[in-house]
């Protein structure tokens, strides 16, 4: 065809370390939503992935497993494809990082960047577990923080949940490997280095030009890591990726560096292009046409979580080493679930496997096509809305149409010529473009309202014209033929608009009518004349009781009961005894106070990082970082009253200046709990 593009896109490759759950399934159905949509409008599409496969993570878990690293990661790999699978995601092509090809394409980028001048070497200090005989990263280190106006204990590797400074592991008092339970050691080790400041020319072109990223994304680079020569800051200096791990690691061992091991992000977005090699071998198709060639678009798709990799690092190795850069990337938010993080305790943790032993995966795909716009803005999944919006849409309005008159079609066929409609098939058909747009665009929330509106003004066609009464009197036949024809009609149109959300459902709709959906112009003409089938149920109404059943299953089978009062586990008094008695006139001089978080953003530098705005009332407000990122997400903290530390000196961070200190228990992690407010009470109250 005329005008057809050549598009290859990409969707975040899955860790292969754990299962597939909804939050991960956002990403995927957006993807796939747009690679059905291109193919429907005639261009070349391929969507290609892969599982993510090295990295310590998974020679820890195999280590305990008892197993080689390759079970491990191939086992994973059939379970991901077989959720994938369930949720109709399309891929062309599902490939692993730890294969011949991204081995390969790993060299082939190491000697182009090599050759750039852009590789460094230093030593690095790490911590080193002798018992295991390993590095640890951060997440294996367990310490007191070396804050000594804090102390808190059994603290991460790289940031302290109670008073939120940054530091390396190596800095941890009295750090524990949290895989032996010894004492590591620290030990130098040469690391290699990517001077991606080298490189900020360039990446400043690109990302703040030609409409590569959304605009939230490019101000937000250029704010925090571009920087601006016309702002009072000034440009800032990139800092130096380390792209290089010591033995023991899984990995590809670096072929001029042996003993090292290039670091899972250096290999990782590598996979997508030796994935696409894999299905070109497959197809006879060469690989340069789709890497090294400017007539081709190529789309990734990603979750804000991993931006600086997608944003800076990729397109720095695609320009060292000569390949196609991104013609976009497209970046979603994280997924809630009924305004909270996903939880295991409550069952909102739902794994892919287990939506689909419950529920239609053509709920989901709809549901989330209804949240998702061309931002990347955070999306609530609220199951009383989940459930009220698939049987209002989809089975009141679309698949209505059809079951209130198929089945009165099928002894008398479509009419040869298209009946009298008003006008409504006409305006259906000019429609089609301003939806294309809006999923070109990656607003599908605007492509789902269009097409209910167009649902909207069918539906009345059917009731006033009543066919269920005209199939009682045999000599208005012909009358009931004509308007069996329009509606069938008309809800083809919206089967063909909805297809790259359900194509179960288009694939049903074809077989109703005898007419494949192939086309996006199958939209603009009217079936006529052609037999229709027996009509089968196109979809069920969602059954709440089945939410209830599978949100269920999802809570964790081994959490332990509720213990009565007074038998309470003694466990985190031991993890961290009482501290020293002190006066009251000693307590008195921490000023507690209720604050109302009015705005909290993610710290992306940081991994256990937010941003809070605390307010204490009129004009009064603070910012705090507060190490409570791997336990709550952001937008569902706004509003909430907490507790905070009001006179605490404002202490310099790496990330700006830290106004207090929000009040909260648990160990850190994903377990920390923000104290709560009974009601009533006001921002700037005293805690007495």
């Amino acid at each position: 065809m005329p005008n057809q593009r050549r598009i290859l896109v990409t969707a975040a490759l899955p860790y292969a370390n754990g299962p597939i759950h909804i939050g991960h399934l956002v990403e995927y159905i957006q993807t796939d939503i747009w690679v059905r949509f291109q193919r429907l409008r005639g261009h070349r599409c391929i969507y290609i992935c892969a599982d993510d496969t090295h990295g310590t993570a998974i020679m820890i878990r195999a280590r305990q497993e008892g197993r080689s690293e390759v079970d491990l990661i191939t086992e994973m790999q059939q379970a991901h494809e077989r959720d994938f699978a369930g949720f109709d995601i399309s891929f062309d092509n599902y490939g692993s990082t730890h294969s011949d090809e991204n081995r390969q394409l790993c060299a082939t980028f190491w000697s182009a960047i090599r050759e750039a001048g852009l590789v460094k070497e230093e030593d690095v200090e790490q911590l080193y577990d002798t018992q295991e005989g390993t590095f640890l990263a951060d997440r294996f280190v367990r310490g007191t923080c070396p804050n000594k106006s804090c102390g808190a204990e059994n603290q991460p590797g790289d940031n302290c949940s109670v008073c939120g400074i940054t530091y390396t592991p190596a800095e941890l008092i009295d750090p524990i490997s949290t895989l032996s339970g010894t004492t590591p050691e620290v030990r130098s080790a040469p690391h290699l280095f990517i001077e991606l400041e080298k490189l900020h020319g360039f990446l400043e072109e690109w990302t703040q030009g030609d409409d590569h990223l959304q605009p939230e994304t490019a101000n937000y680079l250029k704010g925090h890591f571009l920087g601006d020569p016309a702002s009072p800051e000034g440009r800032k200096e990139l800092k130096d990726w380390d792209i290089s791990r010591p033995a023991p690691y899984f990995g590809f061992e670096i072929p001029d560096s042996p003993g090292n091991y290039w670091y899972v992000w250096f290999d990782a977005p590598i996979g997508y292009m030796a994935s696409t090699k894999q299905w070109c071998d497959k197809h006879g198709e060469k690989f340069d046409d789709w890497w090294r060639n400017d007539e081709t678009e190529i789309h990734h798709f990603i979750g804000k979580d991993i931006t600086y990799f997608h944003t800076l690092f990729w397109p720095g190795m695609l320009k060292s080493a000569g390949f196609n850069l991104p013609t976009k990337v497209h970046i979603h938010g994280f997924l809630t679930v009924r305004g909270e993080k996903m939880s295991k305790t409550v069952g909102t943790f739902v794994m892919a496997s287990t939506y689909l032993e419950h529920l239609d995966p053509s709920y989901l795909r709809y549901y989330y096509a209804s949240k998702l716009g061309p931002r990347n803005d955070d999306l609530d999944l609220n199951l009383d809305e989940f459930v009220n919006k698939v049987n209002a849409d989809l089975v009141g309005k679309v698949v209505n149409l059809a079951s209130r008159t198929a089945r009165f079609a099928q002894g008398l066929g479509l009419a040869e010529t298209y009946p009298d409609d008003g006008g409504l098939f006409t305006a259906a058909a000019e429609a089609g473009e301003a939806i294309a747009q809006a999923y070109e665009n990656c607003d599908y929330n605007r492509a789902m309202r269009l097409i209910m509106e167009l649902a909207d003004r069918a539906n009345p066609y059917v009731e006033s014209n009543e066919p269920w009464v005209l199939a009682k009197d045999p000599e208005k036949s012909t009358r009931l033929q004509e308007i069996c024809t329009v509606a069938l009609n008309l809800y083809r149109q919206l089967a063909i608009y909805l297809a790259p959300v359900l194509p179960e459902l288009a694939e049903k709709t074809a077989e109703l009518l005898n007419d494949p959906i192939r086309s996006w112009d199958q939209s603009r003409t009217p079936l006529t004349g052609t037999k229709v089938n027996k009509f089968k149920h196109l979809m069920q109404r969602v059954d709440m009781k089945k939410v209830e059943k599978m949100i269920e299953d999802s809570k964790e089978s081994d959490a332990p009961s509720l213990i009565p009062t007074g038998q309470d586990s003694d466990q985190p008094l031991k993890d961290e005894p009482l501290a020293e008695q002190i006066s009251i006139d000693e307590f008195a001089k921490v000023d507690l106070r209720v604050a109302r978080v009015v705005n909290a953003e993610q710290v992306e530098e940081a991994r256990k990082l937010l941003k809070l705005t605390l307010s204490l009332g009129g004009d009064e407000t603070r910012t705090v970082f507060a190490g409570i990122k791997q336990a709550y997400e952001a937008d569902a903290l706004v509003g909430r009253l907490v507790v905070m530390v009001a006179n605490l000196a404002p202490r310099k961070m790496k990330f700006g200046l830290s106004e207090g200190m929000v009040v909260a228990a648990g160990p850190g992690g994903k377990e920390v709990f923000l104290l709560g407010i009974d009601e009533g009470a006001a921002p700037g109250q005293r805690v007495h």
